[in-house]
């Protein structure tokens, strides 16, 4: 076979095997260049889907909305082309609108180049952001692939032409959004980072995590160091993206002066703005810095500036003679210098501060303190109090069933001082998250009303146990089933719950460490849980049953049982110094964020 016909053997082939699925989940980058999807078929002649854009002029850095409608359709792939060269890569990138609908994709070098569907589901519109790169050709033109069902599709659609009128020297800075031209001033590069020296003694400083190196590719790092009617700051931490702090009335989001230092195309441009509520940052047209340098090594990114104490002519900038809380920052941009919300809980101080006055070395948590004490009371509550009252109630009646106080059992009363301890631990916590919120977070996914479900299940059992019917009462057998029944589901639910709510932004321990501590801390419950279980097995298979006699079975089985109770005793020594260790590592965590 000749090589042309080798070639077209094997590109058949991998059409083939890929048309078995396609590309329900939208990852179709082996189309960034044809965009015509692998589904084994011909694409439909005549288009039925239009491409619409909001404007017919841009500038590098401005951004132009670009929609998509037309009938019911599963698929789609939209890019940004020279329109004198379509068969060009790929020119600008996207910022989605609806990331439930639409995803980025990433073609050749360019970075979210390209919008794909996430799914199957049937759509009529998707809108989304394309962001002017600043070498953009001076006509650039959309193109879509539109897949209606899996072996009905157009490819290559033509939209819309937008051009520049002036097309820019690919030299000159690229904008950050379209709402104003930033002035430029003058910048230079770094030739070496940050250092830690004088913090403390002539610069306020904050770092994460404590006393770090802001050399290192983990330190977190903004420092503040007056200079007669001005200030002189520095900012490095690891990111790709954005860096940005924040001075703010309270320990909230909006209504704070903001100072961003932004990856464009690996050159940073450092803004300032003003942060209206949850609303994504408007940068300044005017910048009221000077003497700003930055540095781009290795994913750390280090920029400096600097700004008078006050600035009465600037709108928004407050005077950094006040005391603030201080925020800071770190997320994803686009190539146009748009930012996305960071994805983890923001670094805040602990208290207000006056970065002018007395120099200080301080940290901050990514964590409040109400959040923290939710997490760690819940953690007490449920990895030893609960997890070791089940095991007493459960392995060690015949143990310890002599009298203990006001003439009850000793398992039971260890067992109800450890559960309502339980009941006390977990309804503190419970409050906390509502007080901390004002209300219900709506951003925290299942675990709230998970959560909810455990506090209820909790109430209840107390309750139940509360009305437990006297040992030998006809009804005792249906109490200890839904006895039974309703701790286990608390129990695993109380896991679930906790495993989801590590890694919520307010908390956000480690990963992947959190997980599998977790797991180990279930595997060791587990297991404990199983070796006991097979040692009362053992135990009663050694009763010896001379005769069928009831009294005789049980003098056996109460005899057996004592002869285990040494061992018991030193499972659970192991078990309770086991379920400290986990808790003790949980605690250090939540204590280090």
């Amino acid at each position: 076979m000749e090589l042309p016909g080798l070639a077209f053997a094997v590109w058949m082939f991998v059409c083939f095997c890929a048309s078995v699925d396609g590309y329900p989940s939208g990852k179709v980058r082996e189309a960034c260049t044809s965009m015509v999807p692998c589904h084994g078929s011909s694409p439909q002649p005549s288009p039925e889907h239009t491409i619409t854009v909001n404007r017919t002029e841009f500038k590098p850095g401005d951004n132009i909305e670009v929609h998509l409608s037309g009938p019911d359709f599963e698929g789609f792939f939209i890019q940004a082309r020279d329109a004198e060269h379509l068969d060009s890569p790929a020119v600008g990138s996207f910022m989605l609108v609806d990331r439930r609908l639409s995803q980025l994709l990433t073609c050749g070098r360019t970075k979210n180049s390209a919008v794909s569907h996430t799914s199957k589901a049937k759509k009529k519109y998707i809108k989304v952001y394309w962001i002017a790169p600043g070498d953009a050709p001076k006509r650039v033109q959309f193109l879509a692939t539109v897949v209606k069902k899996y072996r009905t599709f157009w490819v290559k659609i033509p939209g819309p032409i937008v051009s520049q009128p002036n097309a820019l020297s690919p030299t000159t800075p690229l904008h950050a959004t379209s709402e104003a031209i930033l002035t430029s001033h003058p910048v230079s590069y770094l030739s070496k980072p940050f250092n830690a020296s004088g913090c403390g003694s002539t610069k306020f400083c904050i770092r994460n995590p404590s006393n770090c190196d802001p050399e290192s590719a983990s330190c977190f790092f903004l420092s503040f160091q007056r200079e007669k009617s001005s200030v002189f700051i520095e900012m490095s931490g690891p990111s790709e993206g954005y860096l940005a702090f924040a001075l703010s009335h309270d320990q909230w989001m909006g209504g704070d002066d903001a100072y961003l230092c932004i990856n464009e195309d690996h050159r940073i441009h450092v803004s300032t703005a003003y942060l209206k509520g949850r609303s994504p940052p408007v940068l300044d047209s005017e910048n009221a810095l000077e003497d700003v340098s930055w540095r781009l090594v290795d994913g750390v990114l280090q920029c400096s500036f600097g700004r008078s104490i006050r600035l009465p002519a600037y709108k928004g900038r407050f005077n950094l003679d006040a005391s603030y809380y201080i925020f800071l920052a770190d997320g994803e941009a686009s190539e146009g210098g748009l930012i996305y919300k960071h994805r983890r809980q923001p670094l805040i101080t602990s208290g207000i501060y006056n970065v002018t006055g007395l120099p200080q070395d301080i940290g901050g948590s990514r964590s409040p303190r109400l959040i923290k004490a939710h997490g760690a009371l819940m953690f007490v509550a449920w990895i030893t109090t609960v997890s070791i009252g089940v095991i007493v109630a459960r392995f060690f009646k015949p143990v310890w069933s002599h009298s203990f106080l006001l003439g009850k059992e000793m398992w039971f009363q260890v067992h109800r001082m450890l559960m309502l301890t339980t009941v006390m631990l977990t309804s503190i916590s419970f409050v906390l998250p509502f007080i901390y919120r004002g209300g219900w977070s709506q951003q925290a996914g299942f675990h709230p009303y998970l959560g909810c479900t455990v506090m209820a299940l909790t109430i209840f059992q107390a309750l139940m146990a509360g009305f437990r019917p006297s040992r030998h009462a006809p009804r005792r057998q249906l109490f200890n089933w839904f006895h039974w029944s309703t701790g286990t589901t608390a129990r695993i639910l109380a896991v679930v719950t906790m495993f989801l709510g590590m890694d919520l932004p307010a908390l956000d321990l480690p990963d992947p460490w959190d997980t599998y501590t977790m797991i180990g801390f279930v595997a060791w419950h587990v297991g404990i849980d199983v070796l006991l279980e097979i040692h009362s097995y053992c135990l009663v298979r050694k009763v010896e049953v001379i005769e069928d006699d009831r009294v005789q079975i049980l003098q056996s089985l109460t005899s057996a049982e004592a002869e285990g109770r040494l061992f018991k005793q030193i499972v659970l020594t192991i078990y309770v110094c086991g379920n400290i260790v986990f808790l003790i590592a949980f605690l250090a965590a939540i204590n280090q964020i």
